[in-house]
């Protein structure tokens, strides 16, 4: 296994994990790998995000510190933010543009949808809600008598304890002032947010201050904590070696993992599942793969230059192929920093700096993600969405990624904020719900390559890129 390249050994494990899984679902073995197997891909997230987070911290601390001259700082931050807000608001267009044109929603049986859309309005009609398209099935003679015989969906999912856990975060969320997000940021104790993963915005600011004030302070005080930052830096991803060594059988247990809980001891489960929502994994799916395999090599193209189509997937292969086995940017971030510096050989001063913000503000996938599963929902429930309505998703989710935390699934909670945004009943993340898992780890993928992208043309733009070609990716 040593000459094969760690990015393929993952993949390898990856694949080998879904048909240990498979098989164990068929020979009712499933129950066997969620207790014993499973718990190793439970570890190796552990482990990645005990990493993650103090090295966000002194990353961005040894990043602000060597960019020496504070008007630099501040202009390379607002060309990061800039660029991840450009490429997330693209991500939100691609949705809508694909979920239209598809119209994924329409695609199911008429009865179905005129059932859905009857519980819609007896939803809205309990939520005291207009009806904003103005057609009114409830109250239609046609459809009186199937108005009493279904179950009003939305009731039933709203028993999902699931569902209503994410409710209520969401709810949380809403009921904040305005200037809750910017009160956030700033912490009370630092130690309490090195102790929270979803407080990832907090260890930033208190990196960039601390840096910042690092400037400020004179060379002989502050060298001596610079030479101590670096170091733990070094000592942080000498640790993060160690771990993908194992990577390969801990991706095997992840994946082992993820497929059995779904299946139980019935692989039709699987099948069942991904049937009912095909069209509509099927255009996330397209929509996420566009992004990655045309969008973000076409801005490298374009803005970067000296990197190769199939040289980029060479370098950045281990961070993807470990992206979606966590479903985790946050806990991929020690390898994605690994995979820029050394094989894209982007300067520390940038990588620093640059991709532990993207772990946590850049949600391209999530975005992407979140504009589908809106219209598909719509579209199930017989409603037309209109211009107006449509613009109101791209801006409520390009704002409720900055919020999202870097972990899995995070972006259901702010899913429920969009629907919410639109009139449309929260509660329907219930009938995504099933599929979401996988499509959270491809949608992971691509929030991952965004960061490795704008990095690099940031980089490029700071003249601190310094590849030469495939003799320099080292996988």
């Amino acid at each position: 296994m040593k000459k094969i390249a760690l990015h393929w050994q993952i993949v390898i494990g990856l694949v080998l994990g879904i048909v240990w899984a498979l098989l164990s679902s068929k020979l009712g073995w499933s129950q066997f790998t969620i207790d014993w197997v499973a718990p190793f891909g439970t570890i190796f997230i552990n482990l990645l995000k005990l990493i993650a987070v103090p090295l966000v911290l002194f990353s961005i601390i040894n990043g602000v510190a060597g960019i020496g001259d504070p008007a630099n700082l501040g202009r390379m931050g607002a060309k990061t933010l800039l660029a991840y807000l450009l490429t997330t608001i693209f991500a939100v267009g691609l949705g809508l543009i694909l979920v239209n044109l598809i119209k994924p929603g329409e695609l199911i049986d008429q009865q179905s949808r005129i059932d859905n859309r009857i519980s819609y309005e007896l939803w809205a009609e309990s939520e005291n809600l207009q009806i904003k398209d103005g057609i009114d099935y409830l109250h239609d003679p046609a459809f009186q008598e199937r108005a009493l015989e279904i179950t009003d969906l939305s009731r039933a999912e709203l028993n999902d304890s699931s569902v209503d856990e994410k409710m209520e975060e969401a709810d949380k969320a809403k009921q904040d002032g305005p200037l809750k997000p910017l009160v956030d940021i700033v912490p009370s104790n630092i130690f309490e947010s090195l102790a929270d993963n979803g407080l990832m915005l907090q260890v930033i600011f208190f990196a960039l201050f601390f840096g910042i004030a690092l400037l400020f302070i004179p060379a002989e005080k502050s060298i001596p904590v610079i030479n101590f930052v670096e170091g733990v830096m070094e000592v942080f991803l000498k640790m993060v070696d160690l771990i993908m060594k194992a990577a390969p059988f801990f991706v095997f247990a992840l994946l082992a993992g993820v497929v059995s809980k779904m299946a139980g001891d019935d692989v039709g489960k699987v099948v069942e599942i991904f049937k009912g929502l095909s069209w509509y994994s099927l255009t996330v799916t397209l929509g996420l793969l566009l992004m990655i395999l045309v969008v973000y090599p076409l801005l490298m193209k374009l803005f970067v230059k000296v990197v190769p189509y199939v040289d980029l997937f060479k370098a950045i292969g281990p961070a993807q192929t470990l992206a979606f086995s966590t479903s985790s940017s946050a806990a991929t971030l020690p390898v994605t920093l690994e995979c820029v510096e050394e094989n894209l050989k982007v300067d520390k001063k940038i990588t620093s700096f640059v991709l532990p913000i993207g772990a946590t503000v850049n949600m391209d996938g999530t975005c992407l993600y979140q504009s589908v599963a809106v219209v598909f929902l719509a579209q199930l429930h017989m409603i037309d969405l209109t211009l107006g309505q449509q613009l109101t998703i791209v801006l409520t989710a390009t704002l409720a990624s900055i919020g999202s935390a870097a972990v899995p699934s995070a972006g259901l909670v702010m899913l429920i904020i969009v629907l919410q945004s639109v009139g449309l009943n929260p509660a329907w993340i219930a009938i995504i719900l099933p599929v979401d898992r996988i499509l959270d780890m491809i949608r992971t993928v691509v929030n991952v390559t965004g960061d490795v992208t704008v990095s690099s043309i940031i980089a490029k733009g700071e003249n601190m890129m310094y590849y030469e070609g495939e003799k320099a990716v080292k996988t």
